[in-house]
């Protein structure tokens, strides 16, 4: 009975939700900013993120004033690290965290009214924090894959610098010989030369928009390269090499603390499980009368 009423509950609501935004958006003239985010990233999301982002735009605005200046920015910030996934924008961000927020709290408050506490705190959490998660996810991602594709690109391109070309040029020519985040942040870099943007400045955008510590020694050894007068071959390789050496000591380090995690596991897991099955095995092996025992 109480399931078939917590049902009935969490559908009246899904569909009020559904009413009042459709009410909210019949009144409301769509800001052209948005509209044009939405219409940029459509054909990058998923239909059911872009049926989300279309049921949470009108709240946008609002959630970003929630949010305050600062932390709108250090979102944009961080968006701008993930390298705008799926088309992902401040107001598509806003807009499905409205969606989420409402959708969680209306199940928090179905699932603490039917006697359910530990769901309705799990529904909150998504409310809270599902917004966040692709971008979090993607940061991760997009770090892993430039650390991964550095120094072969830094290798191949002092080869290229020692061939004679000028260092803009080998860059453009290196760049589009590869795909993923590093091309797109190049592609940025080099657009913004394009620009007028001096290269000092171009490189620290590039460094802002990345968390990698990688690609902060990379524009870190150019500079200090550029205003010490090293040949810039040379600089590069160092890079390189000194990225390979980086890695490495972290894969150590990370193999390092393998060894407690999966010690932990087996402590556990398995040794528990183990002993049960030998005793149950010592047991069932010895044909011992349980019903005497058990008074039978």
């Amino acid at each position: 009975m109480w399931g078939l009423l917590l049902a009935l509950l969490l559908a009246l609501s899904v569909a009020g939700i559904f009413l009042g935004v459709r009410m909210y958006r019949s009144e409301t003239k769509l800001p052209s900013d948005l509209a044009l985010a939405l219409e940029v990233g459509s054909s990058r999301v998923s239909a059911a993120d872009s049926a989300v982002d279309r049921l949470g735009m009108r709240f946008a605005p609002a959630v970003l004033r929630l949010m305050g200046t600062k932390r709108v920015d250090a979102k944009r910030r961080k968006i701008d690290q993930a390298g705008n996934p799926n088309g992902l924008t401040i107001d598509r961000y806003a807009a499905r965290r409205a969606v989420y927020g409402i959708f969680g709290a209306v199940c928090a408050l179905s699932l603490f009214g039917g006697g359910v506490p530990l769901l309705g705190f799990c529904a909150l959490a998504f409310g809270l924090f599902a917004a966040d998660a692709l971008i979090w996810q993607a940061v991760r991602e997009r770090k892993e894959q430039i650390e991964r594709i550095l120094p072969d690109f830094l290798d191949v391109l002092a080869v290229v610098v020692s061939a004679g070309l000028g260092f803009r040029q080998a860059l453009e020519r290196v760049a589009d010989r590869y795909e993923g985040p590093w091309a797109d942040e190049l592609s940025i870099t080099l657009r913004q030369m394009d620009m007028g943007v001096s290269r000092r400045q171009a490189f620290e955008e590039l460094r802002r928009r990345n968390t990698s510590e990688q690609v902060g020694q990379f524009v870190t050894a150019l500079q200090q390269g550029e205003e010490l007068g090293a040949p810039i071959a040379e600089t590069l390789i160092q890079i390189a090499a000194d990225m390979r050496r980086t890695d490495a000591q972290n894969a150590r380090r990370r193999a390092a603390k393998t060894v407690p995690k999966t010690t932990l596991v087996t402590l556990i897991f398995m040794v528990p499980a183990t002993l049960i099955l030998i005793v149950c095995g010592m047991f069932l092996g010895s044909d011992t009368d349980f019903a005497s025992i058990l008074g039978g």
